[in-house]
């Protein structure tokens, strides 16, 4: 049954979803990778496709940026439309020293400045993570195609533009990189007793100064999309 922002029918969506916060990366993996994509939503330009990938049914959906606006369609995937697998493909700051640009970056756990967990009511700090499922099954994905790949902790902030000039305090705590969304997927995930995991192309280096363009952005992080895609099939 269609929600205020998808109107996918019952049954559209495969039960692994790649997730890219940029709709027109969704549309990329969609036209590059998967067999036979229809697209399913539309909705607020979201667009979201479901096809096959060597067989098995894979969906691919933008999520926006940010943590409320990938909480909202996760949290419908998961709840609404059956989804039992969410695997974020994203861009990402490196902050560690030794992740370079282009480099693909495996969350582990996601540490974070939101207050997104408060909802749960918890009596103290919610550590979010991955899904070990998912997890392992990248890990051996980007070891076979010997992608240079990092796993670990990353840092999900609310803020794009950070006025407290924090990267260098999350460096000190061996982050990896700094994203927007992640920590929040996990949440959804672990709520809803499903699995996630954020698979990220490091696009910037803002504390070397390094950047890469809008079109390399959403149209060339190919090893990410592909580690992605050979997870699902593992999981499938």
């Amino acid at each position: 049954m269609p929600t205020p922002h998808n109107n996918a029918e019952k049954g559209s969506i495969a039960k692994t979803v790649l997730m890219p916060g940029d709709p027109l990366r969704a549309k990329f993996i969609a036209e590059n990778y998967l067999d036979s994509p229809i697209c399913y939503n539309e909705v607020r330009g979201m667009l979201g496709y479901t096809g096959t990938y060597k067989g098995i049914p894979v969906s691919v959906q933008g999520s926006g940026m940010g943590m409320p606006s990938i909480g909202i369609y996760s949290w419908e995937l998961f709840n609404e439309y059956g989804v039992e697998n969410i695997i974020r493909v994203g861009t990402a700051g490196a902050i560690a020293d030794n992740v370079e640009l282009r480099d693909v970056v495996i969350g582990m756990s996601a540490s974070t400045n939101s207050a997104y967990a408060s909802q749960y009511r918890l009596p103290g700090t919610y550590a979010p993570t991955a899904s070990w499922s998912l997890l392992s099954a990248a890990v051996r994905s980007a070891e076979e195609k010997n992608a240079a790949f990092h796993v670990g902790n990353i840092f999900s902030s609310d803020t794009f533009y950070d006025d407290a000039d924090s990267l260098a305090q999350w460096q000190k705590m061996g982050v990896l990189a700094i994203e927007m969304e992640a920590a929040a997927l996990y949440m959804n995930a672990a709520r809803a007793g499903k699995n996630a995991l954020c698979i990220l192309t490091v696009s910037d280096c803002p504390l070397r100064g390094l950047s890469t363009s809008a079109e390399e952005r959403q149209t060339t992080f190919r090893d990410m999309m592909e580690i992605a895609l050979e997870t699902a099939i593992k999981v499938n």
